[in-house]
């Protein structure tokens, strides 16, 4: 098993909209092969700061399967702008 961290810094003001959409993105990634699970925590003392893990099989799920995928560019599409 992988875990993959990363800390996702959202611009301030957008918080709210940005979890809304990373519930709409959650299909996406665990539409992949080797997606195991997630947790998006968000951060008491900066509230726009998020701590996403995510648990995969293999690395390669997650940097083949995941990251060149159609659903991939979805993801992106749907979270990206939100990040300072």
């Amino acid at each position: 098993m992988i875990l993959e961290m990363a800390i996702l810094n959202v611009i301030v003001g957008k918080e709210k909209q940005f979890e809304t959409d990373f519930k709409k993105a959650e299909k996406y990634i665990s539409a992949i092969k080797g997606y195991l699970n997630h947790t998006l925590s968000k951060c008491l003392e900066q509230p726009n700061q998020y701590a996403l893990l995510v648990n995969w099989e293999t690395l390669e799920s997650h940097t083949t399967s995941f990251r060149q995928s159609a659903e991939y560019l979805e993801w992106k599409s749907l979270l990206h702008h939100y990040y300072d």
